[in-house]
């Protein structure tokens, strides 16, 4: 519709200040300094949903981060969309990393460079444009309400309470979330799944104390060095994880499926040289897409322990300590997996050590149907604005709370992410190519519009 892009077109440069206003925020859930900051942004938030048009805006206080909730209802008979977004972020190291202050904005060469820009910030963002824009031309003919937690990034630990406690409050005939990629704008996709996550952290002890290296070692087994032999038995010569029973539940891939899978396009040569490595790793058997998308997988997030100050030190660490995570296919359960982990950490470790192993976090799998209406309305919308039917894929990464939203509200979840798999999420230097901003500002009224004339 002309009126949606002229309307666009004229503020393009407001809605980009006000999504870096934002950014300018330290929202990183996971760090208590950052309280304050996650308060801000959430403040933020709920005055830019009540500018864009929001009837109502609240937030809602929990145990840890504030959810925002707002809505805009024009006929409690017409269909209602949920738009899901989360306004924390990761941290930032290692900030030596970083070319451009990760907090402070910067586009070069039409990306913007900040912590949070396409997770979830700017993506969570197109939909609050999104509604402005519907609102300001009178177009809007259905209800959409928001759901911006705070607290995404660390596992979503009260995000549950809180729906169980609001279930009319949230009621809705889908789930939008724009936290999950695309290929690219000239071959876009929508992803119709995403990995689970189960997430626990491990710690070996030794001796009583840190040991002289050179007094003690050679009669005393270090920690860190038993630790590194039981996260390297944790697969074996084909890459496949050794765990006993990590796989019972794992819903194989058909071949139609992974002939579908294959159609996205894939330059081997052009991903590995993004990244700066030789060879690719991964599970024999299968394709890159498929292990970072219908494969489960297990990996060594972060590794410590000893002396890593300046200098040397010479000494026999007491301790050693891993962060090790999971991601799940459907049919697997995060509180099985996490279990299945803790034990068999346990049950490897040698007797010369002791092994204290712990969960922090878990999401569940999930699958979004190919028929479903908000899936069929996605669909539409990308083609409308990026002329190609958007091909099916699985995302790699987790969403804690999809499961949850299905189970709790009864209804589906569809996803459509704009950011590229290579846009640096978690990492430094994350980006958002502003042209990816805009183009889901302009496509997301599209998918308001085919829903409603669906359902």
């Amino acid at each position: 519709m002309q009126a949606w892009k002229d309307y666009q077109e004229k503020n393009k440069d407001r809605f980009l200040e006000e999504l870096f206003e934002l950014l300018r925020i330290p929202s990183v859930s996971a760090k208590s300094e950052h309280k304050k900051d996650m308060l801000q942004c959430a403040e933020l938030v709920k005055k830019r949903l009540l500018d864009a048009g929001a009837d109502t805006v609240n937030i809602y206080p929990t145990d840890g981060h504030p959810i925002v909730y707002g809505e805009k209802i024009i006929d409690p008979k017409k269909p209602t969309v949920l738009v899901y977004g989360h306004y924390d972020v990761q941290p930032a190291e290692p900030l030596e990393l970083w070319k451009t202050p990760p907090f402070e904005p910067t586009v070069i060469d039409g990306k913007i460079f900040a912590r949070g820009s396409c997770d979830d910030k700017g993506q969570f963002y197109m939909h609050v444009k999104a509604l402005e824009i519907l609102v300001q031309t009178n177009s809007l003919n259905n209800n959409i309400k928001f759901c911006i937690e705070g607290e995404e990034e660390i596992g979503s630990p009260h995000l549950g309470k809180f729906v169980a406690d609001h279930k009319e409050l949230l009621k809705a005939d889908c789930v939008l979330i724009s936290d999950s990629a695309m290929i690219s704008l000239e071959t876009p996709s929508l992803d119709v799944g995403l990995r689970g996550l189960s997430y626990i952290e491990v710690e070996v002890t030794g001796p009583n104390r840190d040991l002289h290296s050179g007094v003690y070692g050679g009669a005393v087994a270090n920690p860190i060095t038993i630790l590194a032999k039981m996260i390297a038995s944790l697969h074996d010569e084909n890459n496949h994880i050794t765990i006993p029973g990590f796989y019972d539940d794992v819903l194989e891939s058909t071949p139609a499926e992974r002939e579908l899978m294959a159609k996205a396009p894939f330059d081997e040569e052009a991903f590995k040289a993004d990244l700066g490595i030789k060879e690719l790793w991964g599970e024999n058997g299968y394709t890159t897409h498929e292990r970072t998308g219908v494969r489960p997988t297990l990996e060594l997030n972060g590794i410590w322990g000893g002396y890593t100050g300046e200098g040397a030190k010479t000494v026999l660490p007491s301790k050693a300590y891993a962060k090790i995570s999971a991601r799940l296919v459907p049919n697997q359960k995060s509180d099985k997996i996490a279990e299945m982990l803790i034990q068999h950490m346990e049950k490897i470790a040698p007797a010369n050590v002791t092994v204290k192993a712990t969960l922090h976090h878990g999401g569940e799998p999930y699958l979004t149907p190919l028929n479903s209406t908000a899936y069929q309305a996605a669909s539409k919308a990308v083609e409308t604005t990026l002329g190609k039917v958007p091909i099916p894929v699985r995302g790699g990464g987790s969403i804690p709370i999809c499961a949850l939203f299905e189970k709790e509200l009864g209804i589906k979840i569809v996803f459509m992410g704009f950011g590229l798999d290579s846009d640096n999420l978690h990492s430094p230097n994350e980006k958002f190519n502003m042209a990816n901003f805009y183009k889901g500002i302009e496509t997301i009224p599209y998918f308001h519009k085919y829903f409603t004339e669906m359902m």
